[in-house]
């Protein structure tokens, strides 16, 4: 995609200097160095010019909220162009090859004006392709979001073979296990809730905050079953989830990584999971101890995926840190509503 890139760049900008190069033959009925030396150096200023809105000015701050620095800095860009046009035109030329541009009559206010009505096309130029690409480009993550939704549909419905059947099952072991092992009917009764909330609650885009946390808990609770007295996992929530919504099956993934990659055995050493809510500002952090030992094989979907999710999901709306350091492993998520 990025050769692909230069390549039409560079046939723009060679399309370009032909259609110069013919302007100054129609207009002179032949070339002259002094008219090609002209026309090449106010090529590359418009390059310059264009370059420069399109790869830093408009990427940084053709945003809402930013109208004001926005206009700055065009302003400055055109006032880079005329400056270099000047120093190199009027200055340099004069000096070295001894010719400008400009007569001896031309006036200063002529000369800006003038100058400030050749840099004025680059500029929206660069602004029309600058947000034809990014349009372009979004469309393309949206196709993929897309197409990426599709399969988890169809995987989706692939392990929907009769729910109703296998929660009535789960049920039915629950009750026949509870006589006589209370511990293996809360088991039974955890994984029913478990799989309710991923076959039933969350088909769609966005899931309740408190469903995705009791999500958690129960993932926990069935960990803490299986590792009776030597499972040492803490699991914090502080502020107000009410009503805030997220992601579905967003948060789990760093809870399984720090499960299989963890030591779970260790009370001075436990895994710390955090989850807080202030204002507009979802903060979920998962701290662990690193493990040596074989784990089993996650389900997780891989912190790779994670972040591909997470930028289609929250586009510049995210933040993803992941590090280790003096033997413990730490990953925390950002997520702005």
């Amino acid at each position: 995609m990025k050769d692909k890139f230069i390549y039409w760049h560079i046939l723009g900008w060679l399309a370009y200097a032909g259609y110069e190069l013919l302007g100054v033959f129609v207009q002179q009925k032949s070339w002259s160095h002094i008219s090609l030396i002209l026309m090449l150096s106010f090529l590359l200023f418009r390059l310059i010019e264009f370059y420069l809105c399109y790869l830093v000015v408009y990427p940084r701050l053709l945003r809402p909220g930013r109208t004001g620095l926005l206009a700055t800095a065009l302003a400055g860009v055109v006032a880079l162009f005329i400056g270099m046009r000047y120093g190199v035109e009027e200055v340099l030329f004069p000096a070295v090859l001894g010719f400008h541009n400009y007569g001896g009559e031309t006036t200063i206010g002529y000369y800006l004006f003038d100058n400030a009505y050749f840099a004025s096309p680059m500029i929206v130029l660069s602004a029309a392709l600058w947000a034809g690409r990014t349009a372009l480009r979004h469309e393309r993550e949206n196709q993929l979001l897309r197409a990426e939704k599709r399969i988890a549909e169809v995987a989706f419905l692939k392990t929907q073979i009769n729910p109703h059947f296998l929660y009535n099952t789960l049920n039915m072991l629950y009750s026949m296990a509870y006589p006589a092992a209370k511990p293996v009917a809360n088991a039974i009764l955890k994984l029913s809730e478990l799989m309710r909330y991923m076959l039933h609650d969350t088909p769609g885009e966005q899931v309740g905050l408190d469903q995705e946390i009791d999500y958690l808990s129960n993932y926990l609770d069935l960990y803490r079953l299986r590792f009776p007295g030597s499972f040492h996992v803490n699991f914090t929530v502080t502020g107000n989830p009410a009503g805030r919504r997220v992601a579905p099956l967003v948060l789990i993934p760093f809870v399984e990584n720090a499960l299989k990659h963890g030591v779970l055995d260790d009370p001075e050493n436990p895994v710390h999971i955090w989850l807080d809510v202030s204002g507009k500002q979802l903060l979920f952090e998962v701290e662990n101890q690193r493990s040596t030992d074989h784990k089993d094989v996650s389900t997780g979907i891989g912190l790779p995926n994670l972040r591909r999710r997470l930028k289609l999901l929250y586009p510049e709306r995210h933040a993803l840190h992941v590090g280790a350091a003096d033997g413990r492993f730490r990953t925390a998520l950002q997520l702005v509503w």
